[in-house]
């Protein structure tokens, strides 16, 4: 299987690429981070015949079209699209503060950006019968303060996705996964990179009682990218260890 994962260096995205080069599959990252790029490509140099790290913006028209065309140069077609790239930091201050282009640059990567990918892949999907999975947040679903553009971009990758299924079906499947708080300092780029952290409280606010890892969301996606999956599209799948469903009062 050929796999497009965008914002695929670094992040989620590096452990959903590591999960699908194990097992064999050829594997795209995208991503705009060029010392998580180079670290990517000597951490798995073993795998360069099935790899190929490209950097892409996926805010730009242009850089998207670029990429889904040298992906098909490479491997000749795509069958599966990953779309997590995303400004990462929630956190924007208080909205009477928040600058517009701020704002805005949230919006285009976080959703424009899986816009433009669906729009560039979808006629590679076509004929492949592919499907497309949409990562979203459980910020989509709950807030904390100060997060407006962060939680719109991902409250708008969930819509973006049912009205996909939609339009796109039956030739393409396309699905949603709202991760919760999922630990990714190891899968960060070198300089970023930091040993885990997480206290026995973290851990239990759970109750699954654990913070999530990379691979519980690249298990979920080999799920819905496989023909097992073939009765389920439009769908949010939220990935968070049960926090979502617990409630908390403050005393």
């Amino acid at each position: 299987m050929n796999i497009l994962i965008t914002g695929g260096a670094q992040g989620i995205g590096k452990g959903l690429a590591d999960y699908f080069l194990m097992r064999k599959h050829n594997v795209v990252m995208a991503d705009i981070d060029e010392e998580a790029m180079d670290a990517c490509r000597q951490e798995y140099a073993q795998f360069s015949g099935q790899l190929l790290v490209q950097r892409c913006d996926t805010a730009s028209e242009v850089e998207v079209r670029e990429l889904v065309s040298v992906m098909c140069e490479r491997f000749a077609q795509i069958d599966a699209v990953i779309n997590n790239a995303a400004i990462a930091d929630p956190e924007t201050g208080p909205i009477e503060e928040l600058d517009l282009a701020v704002w805005e640059r949230r919006l285009q990567v976080n959703l424009t950006g899986y816009f433009l990918v669906a729009k560039h892949t979808i006629p590679t999907l076509r004929k492949t019968g592919g499907s497309m999975v949409n990562i979203a947040s459980t910020r989509a679903l709950q807030s904390e303060p100060h997060t407006e553009a962060y939680a719109a971009s991902k409250g708008g990758v969930v819509a973006l996705t049912h009205a996909l299924a939609v339009s796109l079906g039956p030739a393409i499947r396309v699905n949603c996964i709202s991760p919760g708080w999922i630990a990714t300092g190891d899968w960060q780029a070198p300089s970023r990179r930091k040993a885990s952290q997480l206290s026995e409280r973290d851990h239990k606010q759970h109750p699954v009682g654990r913070v999530g890892q990379p691979a519980d969301i690249a298990a979920m996606v080999d799920y819905l990218i496989s023909d097992a999956a073939g009765f389920v599209t439009g769908q949010n799948f939220v990935i968070d260890g049960g926090m979502t469903r617990r409630m908390i009062y403050e005393e």
